[in-house]
């Protein structure tokens, strides 16, 4: 197995590849049945997978309007890859080299903050939420 990083698109064929992956990592809670995830995939401007070999070691998403600004809404690395970098190359390729987008996030996982402070981010003081029903 070559055991090579790659980071790229999400192809379409592995949209239930990657729902699995977020389902085994913590994240089934908030991405639904395979529909509701078919339905997130395609809403999203942005998907990435960082792939060791065939497999999916990490996934992330964003949602942008191209020009101003920027959500990244999912950032997940498996626990057995990190701190390796994994997820800072899928941050910056779902976010590109566009200096003008501002981008925000929310994170609420733990050492979240710690890592994209690492990446540049700051804690807002304009930011505003209304959270979703629980």
């Amino acid at each position: 197995m070559n055991d090579s990083l790659t980071v790229r698109d999400l192809h379409p064929g592995e949209t239930e590849s990657a729902r699995l992956f977020l389902s085994q990592h913590g994240w089934g809670h908030r991405i639904g049945d395979a529909e509701s995830f078919a339905r997130l995939i395609h809403n999203s401007q942005r998907t990435a997978v960082a792939l060791l070999g065939e497999q999916i070691v990490g996934f992330a998403r964003a949602i942008t309007d191209e020009v101003s600004n920027g959500y990244l809404s999912m950032v997940v690395v498996d626990d057995q890859q990190r701190r390796k970098g994994i997820g800072q190359a899928l941050v910056e390729y779902v976010m590109g080299d566009n200096p003008d987008i501002t981008w925000v996030l929310r994170a609420g996982r733990e050492g979240a903050e710690a890592f994209f402070a690492g990446l540049g981010f700051e804690k807002s003081v304009i930011a505003m939420e209304r959270q979703r029903r629980k």
